[in-house]
């Protein structure tokens, strides 16, 4: 028996791979012309976004301008504490010379004339002549001293250097709180160097060559902080065509600190100007009149003994030299003046800032106006209601057409 056997299999399916294309030149084009229409259909701020993925290189990059800005503000705010001891120790140095040099003039002036007074009662022959040319040459060295000693005006000197170091101080605090808010851009540092210079410039420390005329042809106060101008240009500019935002200002705020602006600038800073121009014309005199009374009594002291009257002259003279002497010097007449101008460059400063923060036209480039407000009664030496009753009453005044009859600092 013969037996057969017989396997079916079931048919597999057909697969079908599919092979890419070659791209021909046809193809590409298609697909490029695809990709225009979308790129067009697509927002270009979305297209940038999608394009400007940062990179590694672009974090570290900014990581390290970061770190240079910081690096750079540790340096200036070295140089700002150094400053202050500087202006510390020099202010110290010549306020001592205006002690010294005040005392050794009048001893000088006094024992001239006490040798006058000598020569005049009984002296003759070789001690009248000793008499009278050491007098003489005492009162041509007080001559010559006073007249550098009024020339750079220590006391005057001394206030400067005080300022010089408050004002350091004062920049140093806020470098300070700077570092402590957040990390410094390249901005804030230019803007701290042009404060650093600014101080340097309206405060030297040596004498010849930098030194501030001490008898400007008129009042003038001293700015130690650099211009707003550029700052509200650069903010209008890079700030165009954005929404503008609250703030804390309002039109009530501005209308105020127009006011402000406005008693301070016709009452205070008025003020403080015809004060300065009275101390620097009483200043201009006694600087004059003490060289010239001791040049006087030193060619009386000379005459002495053959001029009847040349004993009195030398003795007045040299007793009223040591009259103005204290008057000027131990009254400290140019620290005054250095104060009045310091309070004139107070008032004027406020004003430019008001200005500066009204004129910008964005006002989220401005200062916070709540905090504003707070900085300027604080400066003025008032309350938020004070200080709010001073612009009513401003305002009422001017719609009146008389004048305030109130300053708006109660510091100065």
């Amino acid at each position: 028996m013969k037996l057969n056997a017989a396997i079916h299999a079931s048919k597999l399916p057909k697969v079908r791979f599919s092979v890419p294309k070659i791209a021909t030149r046809k193809l590409v084009d298609e697909m490029n012309t695809r990709v225009a229409v979308c790129t067009n259909r697509v927002p270009k701020e979305n297209i940038n976004v999608l394009t400007s993925t940062p990179t590694a290189n672009d974090v570290e990059s900014r990581n390290s301008n970061t770190l240079a800005a910081t690096q750079l503000i540790y340096a200036i705010l070295e140089a700002v504490a150094d400053r202050v001891e500087m202006h510390t120790n020099v202010g110290q140095q010549r306020d001592n010379w205006n002690t010294l040099l005040l005392n050794s003039i009048n001893m000088i002036t006094l024992t001239a004339a006490a040798m006058v007074g000598a020569a005049a009662i009984g002296g003759s022959g070789m001690p009248l002549l000793a008499l009278k040319l050491s007098a003489t040459l005492l009162y041509a060295a007080a001559s010559g001293m006073l007249l550098v000693m009024n020339k750079i005006q220590p006391s005057q000197l001394a206030e400067e250097q005080r300022n010089a170091t408050r004002f350091f101080k004062q920049l140093r605090s806020q470098i300070q709180t700077m570092l402590a808010l957040g990390t410094p851009t390249q901005e804030d540092v230019e803007d701290v160097m042009e404060r650093v210079l600014a101080l340097d410039k309206a405060y030297p420390l040596p004498l010849l060559g930098a030194m501030l005329d001490k008898f400007p042809a008129k009042f003038e106060p001293t700015a130690w902080w650099p211009s707003h101008q550029l700052i509200i240009q650069k903010g209008n500019e890079s700030h165009e065509g954005k929404q503008l935002e609250t703030n804390g200002w309002s039109e009530e705020l501005e209308a105020e600190m127009r006011e402000i602006m406005e008693v301070v600038e016709s009452k205070d800073s008025e003020d403080y100007e015809r004060l300065g121009n009275l101390v620097l014309k009483i200043n201009k005199i006694l600087a004059i009149s003490g060289p010239l009374l001791t040049g006087i009594a030193a060619v009386g002291s000379a005459c002495v003994g053959n001029v009847a009257w040349a004993a009195v002259v030398a003795l007045n003279a040299g007793a009223l030299a040591t009259i103005v002497n204290t008057i000027q010097h131990g009254g400290q007449v140019g620290m005054v003046f250095e104060m009045y101008r310091n309070a004139g460059s107070f008032f004027r400063l406020l004003k430019e800032t008001i200005e500066a923060a009204l004129e910008e036209k964005y006002l989220e480039r401005r200062e916070n106006g709540e905090l504003f407000e707070t900085k300027v009664t604080l400066q003025l030496g008032r309350s938020l209601s004070q200080l709010r009753d001073l612009a009513r009453k401003s305002a009422s005044f001017r719609n009146d057409g008389t004048a305030m009859d109130e300053f708006a600092s109660k510091l100065f």
